[in-house]
């Protein structure tokens, strides 16, 4: 049949399957040790769960108000004020979604327009560039220099055009582990000011954080707070990212048409789930966010140490739990094959860093995540110590 109607979207036509998954099937495949896949092996708390069950049992098991629970609502503004400085109304600026995810798709869609460019740090995750395309806007690349993950005004401004709406901040970030500084920060503040430009900020592992950097949340500076859309969530904190509660932080001029579009695409975050998170949020202790950053901040050492010592550079991350290591010294003609020999020679799962890049950058790096029990990485690294460059 030709020039049939049948076929897909050309939206859908933009859209690539993640080789976070693909990577992660090829290890199923040969049984090997995945990390690839960004799947913390944390416990999910024991006040989690029995919120989330006790909520069932209480007849949580209905439709919310397209924002949320009040009760999540009101805990993620107390959250806010006490952890991010930020105050939070939590009927004017919360908005509760299915997972981080949810929360900027939905504010995509209700704040871009076909055409408009929104300007990417690389390297970036690829879910932020796939929900920027599922939303009709542009991706424009400024990149980052390792080791620390450097970038310049200079570049910023290079990139900027009359279609540019708003800018992207992973911190930490996403595969490289960047945390933004205050420094870095306020130069952003300044420049989107300059420009009218929306902020999109995720800050999804905001307490996975090491050494002595400190994460900061850009709408802090209230400068820039009415343009400022915070995205996170408790995927990665509570190790729960089957159960999709995500959140975004807006405006109130902003709110209800973000809202309107969530309760389109996904009508509600889980309801019993929301008040597992609540449970989470109004109990946990502060030592608890703590011993999160204690732990795998020996993890990312364990395994950054491992790396060199087999003579592979790793980019020790400031936050986050994912390593890009330069792996230009295993055979290979890009990123992914040499994702592959690194999975044949070792049985190690990684990510190319192709997918982490617009362009050939990617050819020499791979992503290793470290969000694993002690016992896996354990096992990681004597694997990878087999390795013959």
């Amino acid at each position: 049949m030709t020039n049939s109607k049948l076929t897909i979207s050309r939206r859908s036509e933009l859209l690539v399957q993640s080789e976070i998954r693909n990577m992660s099937i090829e290890c199923d495949a040969m049984g090997g040790i995945n990390l690839s896949q960004g799947v913390c092996d944390m416990d999910v708390p024991e006040i989690v769960k029995k919120g989330a069950h006790d909520a069932i049992e209480a007849g949580y098991n209905f439709y919310t108000r397209y924002d949320g629970l009040p009760e999540i609502r009101e805990a993620i503004a107390r959250k806010c004020e006490s952890f991010n400085h930020l105050k939070v109304d939590p009927e004017k600026n919360v908005i509760v979604s299915g997972g981080a995810t949810g929360a900027f798709y939905s504010a995509c869609l209700a704040l871009l327009n076909d055409g408009d460019e929104v300007i990417i740090f690389e390297p970036y995750y690829g879910y932020h560039i796939n929900t920027l395309a599922a939303a009709g806007a542009v991706p424009v690349f400024v990149r980052m220099h390792p080791p620390d993950w450097t970038f310049s005004l200079q570049a910023l401004e290079a990139v900027i055009t009359p279609h540019t709406k708003a800018i992207m901040i992973n911190t930490p970030a996403n595969p490289c582990g960047k945390v933004f500084s205050q420094a870095e920060l306020d130069l952003l503040a300044d420049f989107c000011i300059r420009h009218d430009l929306f902020i999109f900020t995720d800050e999804i592992y905001e307490y996975f954080v090491y050494d002595k950097h400190k994460h900061i949340s850009p709408a802090t500076d209230p400068r820039i707070q009415d343009r400022t859309i915070t995205i996170s969530g408790y995927s990665k904190a509570y190790s729960i990212t089957g159960w999709r509660i995500g959140y975004c932080l807006c405006d109130a001029k902003w709110k209800e048409t973000i809202g309107f579009i969530n309760d389109l695409v996904y009508v509600c975050a889980p309801s019993p789930l929301q008040m597992g998170v609540v449970s989470g949020i109004n109990h946990l202790s502060e030592e608890y966010y703590q011993q999160i950053s204690h732990r795998f901040g020996a993890i990312r050492d364990q395994l950054c140490s491992t790396l060199t010592d087999i003579g592979l550079t790793p980019f020790v991350p400031q936050g986050a739990y994912y390593i890009l290591a330069d792996v230009s010294k295993i055979a290979g003609k890009d990123g992914k094959d040499r994702a592959m020999n690194l999975l044949r020679q070792t049985g190690v799962a990684t990510v190319p860093g192709n997918a982490f890049y617009h362009d050939a950058m990617g050819d020499n790096f791979v992503r290793f995540c470290f969000g694993k029990d002690e016992k896996v990485i354990d096992q990681a690294c004597a694997k990878l110590s087999k390795i013959k460059l």
